[in-house]
């Protein structure tokens, strides 16, 4: 199992970076390439709605995200600290939940709509999305 881990500051222009890597990682761990676009868009969703939010109350807290080669499945987590900052812990998914203008929840229906597998944790030190695909195994 081999984990590739990446913080970046809570701006926007660091979601494009995100998605690459997360895409590079995604095809080095054996995703297929015909769900590599599900994995840049839903990193994307996650890493967006991540950013707007510890902007919103925490903007000096990093986004972080793990990508990791499970034997059969790459995952990736996407960990923002806004819930915890805005004593969110009564209020599930707040990272993921609307952006602005947007209806609650749309931000877990979109990536549940690209992920194998979603579960959204919230604890203490904010709220984290693992999204999950299947994989072949690392290759080469």
């Amino acid at each position: 199992m081999a984990t590739v881990e990446v913080s970046f500051t809570a701006l926007p222009a660091h979601v494009r970076t995100a998605r690459l890597v997360a895409t590079a990682v995604a095809r080095r761990s054996g995703v297929a390439e015909s769900l590599l676009d599900e994995v840049r868009l839903a990193v994307g969703e996650a890493c967006s709605r991540a950013v707007e939010e510890n902007r919103r109350s925490s903007p000096r807290e990093p986004v972080r995200i793990a990508l990791t080669d499970q034997p059969g499945r790459f995952e990736v987590e996407v960990s923002g600290t806004a819930a915890a900052a805005a004593g969110g812990a009564g209020q599930p998914a707040a990272c993921f939940a609307a952006g602005r203008g947007l209806p609650p929840g749309l931000g877990i229906a979109v990536i549940a709509g690209l992920a194998d597998d979603v579960q959204v944790r919230e604890t203490s030190a904010g709220t984290s999305i693992l999204m999950s695909w299947p994989s072949a195994g690392p290759a080469g």
